[in-house]
């Protein structure tokens, strides 16, 4: 917790340029960019980083070949290029991954209407991907044999992206970089409401954890609250001319369906895309599309029998997906954009996941409105624009605040890993090579890592059975990635409660001594604590989409 406590003591003493209210991925990246340029920047989030939205998704990367329907180009444009920035510049985290999508008799659309429009997209992104195929469907048959051809006519296959590990993960490792530049940041510190005072702003604050209150004092407010953005902007009395309209998504994990490294893509009874995403072991079904009210959701039975119902009609499988299947669930909503003049009186299914600045010149502030992954880096550039409109000044303009370590540093690591043989230290049954791995998670701060196992080579022993997370892995977590709760690291900072279920989890060996590297002291009281709390969230496998009153987070 020292990280943590030296960081929360830092925001209570210093005047900074800007504060960030959100850790999700929109927060995070304006603070990596801000942090990267040279802007004095402190970030708090009310739960953990990558707590809420962000940690919700489907890991896909992709251009938004859906608006394409609703001839949305100039936005797909900018996604395909967003897409292909983040492949270009995280080539071990952001991979090109291929989509077959199935086409029923009696869609809308003809499936070569449909592969015209993927070769359309494909153009769009440059040609950056590989070119899209028309399937017929022996063909599809051929190349996935769990599809149910039955009533298909046809299909193609194209090109998007995906993250190799979980969202979360590739969230937190912004607010990583924004640490190591300076930022301040911490989670579980609530914003109870902010005042403007002699010129900027006072911020009051409220560690969660033990319910002390303090000021934090900027000359800029960033409001990247993501679904609880006008909560937060009715707190501070802010008038914007945008809103959000929630969208409820849900996907459920099973066990391993296929093999194939591609994503299934499918249109639901409804008309919906739904998908099939390999997820290592494990895959991940869904998701639907629901219009709510708000940000606070949860996983029903409808929901899960809609996944299932339409998975089961579209797969040949041994036996039909169950709930008894289901390991683990994700739920939550997508926070669209919208004018707040129109009160989102455009087709709710029509709606983009475009973000929108609001910039309120007179009192320095900025709410960050909708977004998704893929456009991240456009966030945090457009915010490092903004504050510097804002009368901030930013000493490195040109400074590049994103992408992995440079070739120099990659080439230095896998030569030491070479000449140590740490790939021959894996398990047989690993999913990759050890040294890939470990550069994908940590870049630069996995060369601390073999100087670790060098020293001791215990610290390339997997500690928690039934995961591939090594011994020197967890006290880098202790010391880097501000561990406060064991789900912080069970499922943002790793995806281990997406891939086990919870008894699996508090059955395996190792795990208690993994709680005492984080917590010292407290590992039993906070290994009870998540049990407790696992096992009040939901219906449904681990419960890990449940999302209740007590969880907002901003």
């Amino acid at each position: 917790m020292q990280l943590r406590n030296n960081n929360i003591r830092r925001m209570a003493e210093t005047r900074f340029d800007v504060v960030i209210i959100g850790g999700g991925i929109n927060g995070a990246a304006s603070a990596a960019a801000l942090a990267g340029r040279g802007v004095k920047v402190a970030l708090i989030d009310r739960g953990d980083f990558a707590g809420s939205t962000s940690m919700q998704s489907s890991n896909l990367v992709w251009g938004g070949i859906k608006y394409m329907e609703s001839y949305d180009f100039a936005l797909v444009r900018k996604l395909c290029k967003s897409r292909n920035h983040l492949i270009r510049h995280y080539p071990s985290t952001v991979q090109e991954i291929r989509f077959l999508t199935t086409i029923g008799e009696g869609f809308r659309y003809h499936p070569r209407y449909l592969w015209t429009g993927a070769w359309i997209y494909w153009l769009m992104g440059s040609g950056f991907t590989r070119i899209p195929h028309f399937l017929s469907p022996s063909r599809i048959r051929a190349k996935e044999p769990i599809i149910d051809v039955e009533g298909a006519v046809g299909g193609f296959e194209y090109s998007d992206a995906y993250l190799y590990d979980n969202d979360a993960r590739f969230v937190f490792n912004f607010v990583r970089s924004a640490m190591d530049r300076g930022c301040a940041a911490a989670n579980y510190v609530e914003s109870l409401g902010a005042r403007r005072e002699e010129g900027g702003w006072r911020v009051t604050a409220r560690d969660v954890m033990n319910g002390h209150e303090f000021d934090i004092r900027a000359q800029v407010l960033v409001n990247a609250a993501g679904p609880y953005v006008d909560q937060h902007n009715a707190l501070t009395g802010q008038q914007t001319r945008h809103q959000h309209v929630y969208s409820k998504g849900i996907h459920l994990i099973v066990p391993q369906l296929t093999n194939a490294k591609r994503v299934l893509a499918f249109f639901a009874d409804d008309g919906r895309l739904f998908f099939v995403i390999p997820m290592g072991r494990r895959t991940c079904i869904g998701t639907t599309d629901t219009r709510v009210e708000g940000p606070d959701v949860e996983v029903t039975e409808e929901d899960v029998r809609f996944v299932l119902d339409n998975i089961n009609k579209r797969l040949q499988l041994e036996r039909p997906l169950e709930t008894r299947d289901i390991i683990a669930t994700r739920c939550g909503v997508r926070p669209l954009a919208v004018k707040a003049s129109s009160g989102g009186g455009r087709d709710f299914l029509q709606l983009s996941r475009k973000h929108a600045l609001d910039i309120d010149p007179d009192d320095a502030h900025v709410s960050i409105f909708g977004g998704k992954l893929t456009d991240c880096l456009n966030v945090g550039d457009e915010v490092v624009q903004a504050v510097n409109q804002l009368g901030v000044e930013v000493p490195y303009p040109r400074y590049a605040w994103y992408g992995e370590p440079p070739q120099a540093t990659r080439d230095e690591f896998f030569h030491q890993a070479t000449l140590m043989a740490l790939d021959a230290m894996a398990r047989p049954d690993a999913a990759e090579s050890l040294s890939q791995r470990l550069w994908r998670r940590y870049g630069a701060h996995a060369l601390e890592m073999l100087d670790e196992i060098r020293e001791d080579p215990r610290q390339a022993e997997v500690m928690i059975e039934g995961t591939e997370y090594l011994r020197c892995e967890i006290r880098q977590a202790e010391r880097r990635e501000m561990i406060t709760q064991l789900d912080d690291f069970l499922r943002r900072r790793s995806k281990i409660s997406l891939v086990l279920k919870r008894e699996e989890i508090r059955q395996s060996p190792g795990l208690s001594e993994a709680c005492r590297v984080l917590f010292g002291d407290q590992a039993e009281e906070k290994l009870e604590e998540y049990f407790a709390m696992q096992g009040d969230t939901s219906a449904f496998g681990s419960g890990q989409g449940a999302v209740n009153s007590e969880s907002l987070r901003w």
